[in-house]
Order: C-alpha cells, then sequence, then structure tokens
C-alpha cells in the first residue's frame, strides 16, 4: 500500500514551519491584498487630511519604512513556504513513483497469468478437436 505523503509530512513539521504556510497563504490572498489596500487608503487619506498635524506627512516616509520592514519579514517566510512545499512535491513525486512501480509489477504478473490461461484455453481447445476427431471416426 502507498502512504500519504501530506499527513506524513504534515505531522512533521515545526511550529515555525506551520506558521510560515498560514503567513505564505494569507500574504498571497485577496483578503490580504483588499485590506491592506484599505489599510493604505486610510493611512494616506488620514495623513493627508491632518496636513501640518499629520503622524506621516507627505511623501509618507514612515508608511514606506513600515512596508519596507513588511516586505523584509514576508518574503523569506513566503520562501521558506515555498521551499517546504518544493520538498513535499519531490517526497509526492517519488511517491507516485513507487506506486506507478507497483501497479507495472501488478499489471506484468497480470499479463503471464492471462498469457498461461490462453495457452491452457489452446490445449484444451486442441484437447477438444481431437477428442471430437476420434468419436467421428468411430
Amino acid at each position: 500500500m502507498s502512504e500519504d505523503i501530506n499527513e506524513t509530512f504534515d505531522d512533521r513539521q515545526t511550529f515555525g514551519e506551520r506558521l510560515a504556510d498560514r503567513v505564505a497563504a494569507f500574504g498571497g490572498s485577496w483578503p490580504f491584498i483588499i485590506a491592506f489596500g484599505v489599510f493604505l487608503a486610510i493611512w494616506t487619506g488620514l495623513n493627508l487630511l491632518l496636513r501640518k498635524e499629520a503622524f506621516d506627512p507627505y511623501p509618507f516616509i514612515f508608511l514606506n519604512l513600515v512596508l519596507s520592514m513588511l516586505a523584509a519579514i514576508q518574503a523569506p517566510v513566503i520562501m521558506m513556504s515555498q521551499n517546504r512545499q518544493a520538498s513535499k512535491d519531490r517526497l509526492d513525486a517519488g511517491n507516485d513513483y513507487q506506486v506507478n512501480l507497483k501497479a507495472e509489477i501488478e499489471i506484468m504478473a497480470l499479463l503471464e497469468k492471462v498469457e498461461h490461461l490462453t495457452a491452457r484455453q489452446e490445449e484444451q481447445t486442441e484437447l477438444i478437436r481431437r477428442l471430437l476427431a476420434q468419436k467421428e471416426t468411430r
């Protein structure tokens, strides 16, 4: 029997790996993009409305710093998740190879049995022909 690679792989995940997968899944989703777009709109809108009293006046240098820090953290986390997915894909490909090899061996065994049965059937058909020929000669 083949094993479930996903179950085996998920059982060996550390907390950091599970967290990286969740961050990557959320960071690459529409809810994140929409929420971040709303956050940016509120940030810039609020700072434009407050003008001189703004906590981050135009050209939004603090926002630029926050975005840079987010990218600096998010990029390696997403790369960790992608590396893990690549490892998982390699295990999955190895498992597929094993399953395909087992299937090929089983097919070869079945083909051998069918050939054996065909040969036996031909022998039996020939025996029946001989018996019928003997009966007709009597």
